[in-house]
């Protein structure tokens, strides 16, 4: 598909005299052009300006982006998570900036006046907090942003923690109910959107801030993770005979910190419509497959069973960010893969 460059500037946000400037300064020039010479970008356009944009977010200036380009690729991957990375960032600077306001505000209605050392903190944070959010992406987020979300997972990491010391191990089945309960009401409260899920979940492990506010730490992610891990290997058991289950219990789990990442750049290859057959698509079919070969071994007969559970067994979507229409999407990409040849 041909994008004129009013089109783009609209789908991207930026603005027609930038991609003018882009275009004069030979950073990003269109693919083609009409015979009236209107530019036209295509989809191979778009991994360049990916990168200009992202460069740019990360405050290089145009001719720095220029050198960099003009230099050994970076991969797009690569630029994308150093992207999250930033997001996550600026998701706990959020957080930390709410939790002062809402003490500045009680301190306010007693009457108090703050102290000048917080005030002067609380509007840092303010700073900062204008610089990278918007309202619509705080909306997104009802765990940052919505009291009464925020009061049910204050309850729901209550009963985790009650459960956790009564010495249960993550294969109880309360645990395993509130592990599916819980990846339930991530689904629920990041709007479906994995990529939000990804960087939520890199947040908790890597701000010390957050887990103290939130009460979540690494004790209560890895019993959850056990748990929830522990409940979709009991659905999977009555499709597999005690080698395969054992093979499954071995190593499920391993790799699980792959996935939120890898759900997410799917779900935003099939909401920028990528074509299945896309090179970046097929890589990351291959990615998928590697990972659930990880735990299901490379026997074709015993990966058809775990196919199966998924078509007979629905409660194995549940928390898992990943639909039917993701799995068709992967699908397509997947028989693209199976016709390739093994390198050698």
């Amino acid at each position: 598909m041909l994008l004129k460059i009013g089109d783009l500037a609209r789908l991207t946000g930026l603005t027609i005299r930038t991609l003018h400037h882009y275009d004069s300064i030979g950073l990003l020039s269109p693919s083609a052009r009409t015979q009236a010479g209107y530019r036209l970008y295509q989809h191979g356009d778009m991994d360049r300006l990916h990168r200009i944009m992202a460069l740019r977010r990360f405050g290089l200036s145009l001719a720095d982006i220029a050198t960099a380009l003009a230099g050994p690729e970076l991969p797009l991957a690569s630029i994308v998570a150093r992207q999250i990375a930033m997001l996550e960032q600026q998701i706990a600077q959020a957080s930390t900036l709410r939790d002062r306001l809402r003490t500045l505000q009680a301190q306010l209605a007693q009457g108090q006046q703050p102290a000048l050392a917080e005030w002067l903190t609380t509007m840092e944070l303010m700073s900062m907090y204008d610089k990278y959010f918007t309202p619509e992406e705080l909306k997104q987020l009802p765990l940052l942003s919505d009291a009464a979300v925020e009061q049910e997972w204050q309850a729901l990491v209550a009963r985790v923690r009650a459960l956790q010391a009564t010495g249960a191990a993550p294969g109880d089945a309360r645990a395993q109910a509130l592990g599916t309960e819980w990846m339930v009401k991530l689904v629920r409260d990041t709007g479906a959107h994995p990529g939000l899920f990804a960087r939520l979940n890199a947040m908790h492990a890597q701000e010390p801030s957050m887990q103290a506010t939130t009460s979540i730490d690494a004790h209560v992610m890895e019993f959850i993770l056990a748990a929830f891990n522990a409940s979709r290997m009991a659905l999977y058991h009555p499709f597999l005979d005690e080698h395969e289950y054992a093979h499954l219990v071995a190593n499920y789990g391993k790799r699980a910190g792959e996935w939120p990442a890898l759900i997410a750049a799917v779900r935003a290859a099939m909401d920028a419509r990528t074509a299945p057959a896309d090179a970046a698509v097929l890589a990351l079919a291959r990615q998928w497959l590697e990972l659930f070969r990880s735990y299901a071994g490379t026997n074709p007969a015993t990966q058809l069973k775990f196919r199966q559970a998924h078509q007979q067994e629905p409660r194995l979507m549940e928390g898992s960010f990943v639909d039917a229409a993701m799995l068709r999407y992967l699908g397509a990409a997947m028989a693209i893969v199976a016709l390739e040849k093994p390198a050698k």
